[in-house]
């Protein structure tokens, strides 16, 4: 059974715990404890929570204080354990549970757990920086995206062309079914966010603050849409502001959210750069959509085409090759120039020409030049008399 702090909070926020000894409930409470107390992406949290269930954890570092065996148990220090007590602790008030409960119920979020059957299991590749709970106002089983997920990220300040870009690559994806990931931020994400909604596809939305914060504004009936047609998804609880750490932390879960990135616009110093690095850390495809050369808008799309093994992405089916969807277009491009065309080339709309001249003007052996026009003759690509050959009207040559 639980310890009496633990009960007690518990009680507040209404969770029973049944005398049998099972606890999915007050599991679950535990889990909404665990993110009130922590900031997005904490390691240490994440790795006491792979490693044991919430409820023991809570017990075994706040009322036991066994710092030492926390440690062993998640295979870290314990100066980290206790770095990480120094933290948590302020945040350890009689209502934290109730309140949390209280704000999901207001907006209507649902509370997901890595117990749930429609967990987002992408987000366990990033180890002990998995979230340990999700906020997700409309479907979470979108979240699933068993036919694929494309993250599209870029710019807040983008250009007209990367905001269209964006459209059209997200647009062809989620018409193949393909969910579509971003933050909702103006620019990029909000094309990427519109245009799916639009081709009647899904789309997700991973806010840096709780998911009653409808970040930015400007974009509440956008998520307000996104919420009915797809999720809107936060890993801290409702009421939490976003900051600038927050948004970073945040797009980790866009790439993991995804079996692929695509930045469409991002300048030198662009937070969509973040999320293409943590795509490519955890071994996500990473595309990058190529601009002018002249617009700053586009310096860190190219700084990744260049240095960081980005694939260049210009259409919706290059979007698909990234995930295994579709296959690479490759070009036929033939010989540099076939016998065929430096025969044609050697030939005249206007003037017959012999045999001998062809061949002295295309470079080739007058059998192999005989054996070419018969066949052009046969396709009725050139005109034969006793004068010799010339290009038939209509066909190529000069």
């Amino acid at each position: 059974m639980t310890a009496p702090m633990l009960a007690a909070l518990f009680e507040r926020a209404q969770v029973s715990v049944p005398p049998d000894g099972s606890l999915p409930e007050a599991r679950r409470a535990a889990r909404v404890l665990w993110c009130c107390l922590t900031e997005p992406g904490d390691r240490i949290a994440g790795a006491l929570l792979g490693a044991m269930d919430p409820i023991s954890a809570y017990e075994r570092v706040f009322t036991a204080g066994d710092v030492s065996g926390a440690a062993a148990v998640a295979e870290v220090e314990p100066r980290e354990i206790a770095e990480g007590i120094s933290r948590w602790r302020p945040r350890l008030a009689p209502d934290v549970i109730a309140l949390a409960l209280a704000g999901a119920r207001r907006c209507g979020a649902r509370l997901l757990t890595p117990d749930d059957p429609v967990w987002p299991a992408r987000l366990d590749d990033l180890g002990p920086y998995a979230p340990l709970a999700l906020w997700v106002r409309g479907d979470p089983r979108v979240l699933q995206a068993d036919d694929g997920a494309v993250a599209f990220v870029g710019a807040r300040a983008a250009t007209p062309y990367g905001e269209h870009v964006a459209g059209e690559l997200a647009a062809g994806a989620a018409s193949a079914g393909v969910l579509v990931v971003s933050g909702a931020a103006y620019g990029i994400d909000g094309a990427a966010h519109r245009a799916a909604l639009a081709s009647g596809g899904a789309t997700a939305a991973f806010l840096a603050g709780g998911c009653d914060r409808l970040y930015p504004a400007g974009h509440a009936a956008l998520l307000e849409r996104i919420a009915v047609a797809g999720a809107v998804v936060a890993e801290s609880p409702c009421g939490t502001a976003p900051t600038r750490w927050r948004f970073l932390a945040r797009n980790r879960l866009i790439a993991a959210a995804s079996d692929a990135t695509v930045v469409v616009e991002a300048g030198a110093r662009s937070g969509a750069l973040n999320t293409a690095h943590h795509a490519a850390a955890i071994g996500r495809a990473l595309g990058a959509v190529p601009g002018p050369v002249t617009s700053a808008a586009s310096v860190g799309t190219h700084r990744l085409l260049r240095e960081d093994d980005a694939r260049c992405v210009t259409s919706s089916e290059e979007v698909l090759e990234l995930i295994g969807r579709a296959e690479p277009i490759r070009l036929e491009l033939g010989e540099p120039t076939s016998d065929l065309s430096r025969v044609r080339d050697a030939m005249s709309r206007r003037a017959f020409r012999d045999v001998a001249t062809i061949a002295a003007r295309s470079g080739l052996p007058v059998a192999a030049v005989e054996a070419i026009l018969g066949t052009l003759l046969l396709d009725a690509a050139v005109e034969y008399s006793a004068e010799g050959w010339r290009t038939a009207s209509g066909s190529g040559g000069r």
